[in-house]
């Protein structure tokens, strides 16, 4: 309190763009893609406007469109809070793909680079919220459950650090090490992209059935979260563009 307050979750996007910065950086080094560092700094720049764009727009749309309808002014009012993980990767993706097709950059090559980056981000995320003591838990009755300052007085699962650990460490550590493997086994441009999208929303899946649900969205089809049917989706879309990419890459060696 006092002067000066920290914004633990703007704080965290800060530092999660700089570890995305050195590694995106350290990996066109390492694998010598000269185009892509041409274009670096610039791609930067237009990704984290996509982010926050698409981040805002996609809480807007996925989770409180309604209210947003009757007060269209506070769309972009980012400093009440209030950004969704999807509507973020569809930003980025959208960006990224506006971006690499002008420059005449191979986006799933470019893509490939950056998303093995991205947990890092999303694990200090969590963080933020954690500290924030927003986005908690259920109710549980595990050892580790705490109370949060909006949770009432019941003891909640920290959901926030089960999904830093999944969504963050975890996968990170999967990605990094298949990244290698992609290199090694010669897997087509976009594999990253497509483990990205499978590995995330299992993971997310699995840390929603501790989340506590938003409480003006509920469960949907009774014991479904919006969060679930939104990573379900990302779990089909990069099964169909794992099929897609080893498809044409054995058409053209055919």
């Amino acid at each position: 309190m006092g002067p000066l307050q920290i914004r633990w979750y703007g704080l965290m996007y800060v530092l999660g763009f700089m570890a995305t910065f050195f590694l995106v950086r350290f990996q066109i080094k390492k694998f010598g893609c000269r185009k892509l560092a041409d274009h670096f700094e610039n791609l930067n720049f237009i990704l984290i406007i996509s982010l926050v764009l698409g981040g805002r727009l996609g809480y807007v749309f996925f989770y409180n469109f309604s209210y947003y309808l009757q007060h269209p002014l506070e769309i972009m009012a980012t400093w009440q809070g209030g950004m969704s993980f999807h509507g973020a990767l569809l930003g980025v993706i959208a960006g990224g793909w506006l971006f690499c097709r002008k420059k005449g950059l191979n986006f799933l090559e470019s893509a490939d680079i950056y998303v093995v980056t991205i947990p890092i981000g999303l694990g200090l995320g969590r963080i933020g919220n954690f500290m924030n003591g927003e986005l908690f838990g259920r109710p549980g009755n595990v050892p580790w459950a705490m109370m949060f300052p909006g949770g009432g007085l019941v003891p909640r699962h920290p959901s926030q650090l089960y999904e830093c650990l999944l969504e963050g460490f975890l996968l990170f550590v999967i990605l990094w090490l298949l990244k290698d493997c992609k290199r090694s086994r010669n897997w087509p441009n976009g594999s990253m992209l497509a483990f990205f999208l499978i590995f995330y929303g299992v993971f997310r899946s699995f840390a929603e059935l501790f989340r506590e649900p938003d409480a003006h969205i509920g469960y949907i089809y009774g014991y479904f979260t919006r969060g679930q049917l939104l990573s379900g989706m990302m779990i089909l879309t990069g099964l169909l563009l794992f099929l897609l990419i080893r498809k044409k890459t054995a058409g053209l060696t055919a």
